[in-house]
């Protein structure tokens, strides 16, 4: 009685079992790839049917060869549906060609409300200390400024953009090292702020532009800016768009907690949180590549227009990036 019922249980089905054990095949073989979107579609229907056929089978003890094979094809079809093999290159070119540039588009008012805060410091320091030089020590410590001060000459202050700094490739990989790990930690102290309901997000680049508004008016004061602003963008526009997206990825968690909407605080942070991460964890990216600017290319290059040049193209590379990259994908 029991191999009659197996019989007519698995001519019910064996047709939706044939079909997700070549599609699993397939994945094992090819990867993922090889699927049409039709099979794509199709594969995770396919292995909820075979699991509750299994659970059936399990219920009314069918015989011991149907449900090992079930059991198999169940196990091997869960991971071709939620742990799709994909290697790592892959799984990197996905985050920032599609998933990265997403979180940025949606967070995208609040990376305007952290631009204009960093944009609003600047331009306080810097009318501050122009009016007042003496303003520049209430913004800037000693061991910051390393000289660059209103005390300083008009000849070591320039020295200081186009010096090349210390000699040696390993040397300037230590520098760049420093700088990649001294504003990862800047940038995820923005980030993990926004649990401060934004506030401190608020505070933290407002004074980040304060030292930058500062110095400014100290160079601009010595007839200077051309070249201090050739110092500072090629890497700065990299540099603290990747601290103002760390900010906006505070802020996102910051309206999250004040403003849940229908979800609780937990379910609204829980969600928020998620998109924030993916914006912090992309901007180490930016932080390496600011690094790398920072640490090669300007102590290397004292071309003055080469470094405008180079800075206006990063600038357009960000904007391009950020505004079209994972378009196409999501549209398709």
């Amino acid at each position: 009685m029991t191999l009659l019922k197996s019989a007519q249980f698995r001519r019910e089905r064996e047709r939706t079992w044939r079909r997700l054990e070549s599609l699993v095949e397939r994945i094992e073989r090819k990867g993922i790839r090889s699927l049409s979107e039709a099979d794509v579609e199709a594969l995770p229907s396919l292995h909820r049917a075979t699991v509750s056929a299994l659970s059936v089978a399990r219920a009314v003890s069918l015989d011991r060869n149907l449900l090992e094979y079930l059991e198999a094809l169940t196990a091997r079809s869960y991971f071709c549906v939620y742990s799709t093999r994909r290697d790592l290159g892959s799984a990197i070119a996905a985050f920032f060609l599609q998933r990265f540039p997403a979180a940025v588009r949606g967070a995208r008012w609040h990376l305007l409300l952290a631009c204009a805060f960093m944009l609003a410091g600047v331009i306080t320091g810097f009318a501050l200390t122009l009016d007042d030089p003496d303003r520049y020590y209430s913004f800037i410590s000693k061991d910051m400024a390393q000289g660059r001060d209103p005390a300083a000459s008009d000849e070591n202050l320039r020295a200081v953009l186009f010096s090349n700094g210390p000699s040696g490739d390993g040397v300037l990989t230590l520098f760049a090292t420093f700088l990649f790990q001294h504003n990862t930690q800047v940038g995820f102290l923005c980030f993990a702020l926004g649990f401060g309901l934004g506030i401190p997000v608020f505070y933290l680049l407002f004074t980040n532009g304060l030292l930058l508004g500062a110095m400014s008016a100290l160079y601009h004061s010595r007839g200077l800016s051309v070249e201090f602003w050739s110092w500072i963008l090629p890497h700065g526009i990299t540099e603290l768009g990747a601290i103002v997206l760390c900010g906006a990825a505070g802020l996102v968690q910051a309206q999250a907690i004040l403003f849940p909407g229908r979800r609780t605080r937990m379910e609204s942070l829980s969600f928020a949180g998620r998109r924030a991460g993916l914006i912090a964890f992309g901007c180490v990216a930016l932080f390496a590549i600011a690094a790398l600017l920072e640490g090669y290319f300007r102590q290397l290059v004292d071309s003055v227009p080469i470094r405008y040049t180079v800075a206006m193209l990063t600038l357009l590379l960000w904007l391009l990036y950020f505004a079209a990259a994972g378009r196409k994908e999501r549209q398709s």
